[in-house]
Parts: structure tokens; C-alpha cells; sequence
């Protein structure tokens, strides 16, 4: 099997929010879009993309529920958490989880679109010293 497109397709009855969210705020552009569902890519290379549905029109696939916001978390890595914290927060983002530097190796923020789904913007840094070491397998 050759994939073609890869992306999540999340039931929202939030259709037009989290369109709008999702241009707002990491510059998705629509390439789909209905009353009942939008298809969108982010910008750049290698293009990202998302899908999200109205749960009651008649096309959905089996599991036709509405994402109850668990269980789901998008990561999206940049070159620089601080900075996108920064931007992001002086623009209005609201942010769920605040800047944070991880011991295991990244700086992250979180928030959460209309849908519920977890959006985790991080950066990777270096582990704090030694935090990997208690997870190494001996051989």
C-alpha cells in the first residue's frame, strides 16, 4: 500500500471555530470545504494537513461520535517555543499549559482548539542531565 495523504479526521459539531482556529492561529488554509466538513494543509513544506467533520452528515465513516477532547494531542515542533509562546500569547492564544521546560528534552506550551483536541507546540532541547539514563535497557 502507497499512501497518497495522511491526516486525522476529528468529528466536531464546531465546524466553522475550528476552521477559523486553526488558520487564526498556525496559518492552515482550507483546500476543502462544505457545510459539513473542511480539509485544510498548513503552509510550508512538507504541508500538514487536518480534516474535520459535522458527526451527523450522512458520509461519516463508522464512529460517528463527536471527539470528547480525550484521549487526543497534536504536536506541532518549531525551532522556537519561546518565541511562538510569545507571539502566540500576545495575540490573544489562549494558552491551557504555560511555557515549560521538560526534563526529558523540550519546551512546550499547550492549548486547545474548539474540538477539545490538545494542541502541543514544543521545541526540542537538550534532557536535563541524566533523565534518559534511568530508562536505558542493559544489554
Amino acid at each position: 500500500m502507497r499512501l497518497a495523504d495522511f491526516y486525522p479526521l476529528i468529528m466536531t459539531d464546531k465546524l466553522a471555530e475550528t476552521r477559523d482556529f486553526y488558520i487564526r492561529w498556525f496559518g492552515f488554509t482550507p483546500q476543502f470545504e462544505a457545510d459539513w466538513c473542511v480539509y485544510m494543509r498548513s503552509k510550508g513544506e512538507p504541508g500538514f494537513a487536518l480534516m474535520f467533520m459535522s458527526p451527523d452528515h450522512p458520509s461519516r465513516p463508522p464512529g460517528r461520535e463527536t471527539h470528547s477532547g480525550q484521549g487526543l494531542i497534536l504536536t506541532m515542533q518549531v525551532e522556537d517555543a519561546e518565541a511562538a509562546f510569545k507571539e502566540m500569547k500576545d495575540r490573544g492564544l489562549p494558552i491551557q499549559h504555560g511555557l515549560t521546560d521538560e526534563p526529558w528534552g523540550q519546551r512546550r506550551f499547550l492549548t486547545r482548539d474548539p474540538a477539545g483536541v490538545w494542541i502541543d507546540v514544543v521545541e526540542q532541547i537538550a534532557p536535563a542531565e541524566g533523565f534518559w539514563e534511568q530508562y536505558a535497557v542493559a544489554s
